[in-house]
């Protein structure tokens, strides 16, 4: 099994932490960092192949993962130039990559079975499946509901669910066949594009651990939690 891993992104939301850091390489606990945690779920899952899209400060991540031997795995990388948003990277180096394969941001902190993901996806023909999740997000408003001018009624700071993306993804090469190398490419994009031509994509409901690390309010959750959760996140890893 084959992973894509996206790690070429700034990390603008998390400076100043990312001026001199990439953002997969920073500290979870006081021992691990980010992309050394997904690396090691990765081997325990299965998976025996990794590249890595690198771009800001990608010598960086280099120099800490080398050829991945260390977790038992063979890295390969490609080098993103300008930015080509979430899918754009993956047709760089579309030829050099197996027919299905598990794509993922390198920046979550998740206990899911990133090879159930792929599994999952390799048996059901969908052209892309997506790791999704209800995440609950408060709102700092008092919302009104309105009508013919008047005030119908009223919520105080309600917290609404939405089942969101994860940031991981099984995907096949034949769906990202009519897209041009070296163009941007973003996830909604694909998404759009898969449901104008009524080939939609497929949902692979998660309900366990999940954290974008990218988002500040994750990351110190992540650092506050991660003793307790340690077991969980590294189980059979």
């Amino acid at each position: 099994m084959h992973a894509v891993i996206l790690a070429g992104g700034k990390g603008v939301r998390l400076m100043p932490y990312t001026t001199a850091l990439p953002k997969p390489l920073v500290p979870i606990g006081d021992q691990h960092a980010i992309l050394e945690i997904v690396m090691r779920q990765l081997a325990a899952a299965g998976f025996t192949t990794v590249t890595l899209a690198i771009g800001h400060l990608g010598h960086i991540i280099r120099a800490y993962v080398g050829n991945g031997s260390q977790w038992g795995l063979r890295v390969g990388y490609s080098t993103e130039d300008s930015p080509l948003g979430t899918m754009g990277p993956l047709l760089t180096m579309l030829d050099r990559l197996p027919e299905h394969f598990l794509v993922m941001n390198g920046d979550i902190l998740t206990d899911l079975d990133f090879g159930d993901v792929f599994r999952r996806h390799d048996e059901s023909g969908a052209p892309l499946t997506i790791a999704t999740y209800v995440r609950p997000v408060n709102i700092d408003f008092g919302v009104l509901t309105t009508e013919s001018g008047l005030v119908t009624g009223f919520i105080e700071k309600p917290t609404m669910d939405y089942r969101v993306s994860m940031g991981v993804y099984g995907i096949s090469r034949a769906t990202l066949a009519g897209y041009t190398p070296g163009l941007p490419l973003g996830f909604d994009d694909l998404v759009l594009d898969l449901l104008k031509t009524d080939t939609p994509p497929a949902s692979y409901e998660f309900g366990g651990y999940w954290l974008d690390i990218g988002r500040p309010d994750d990351y110190d959750r992540a650092n506050a939690e991660f003793t307790t959760h340690r077991d969980l996140l590294l189980k059979g890893a």
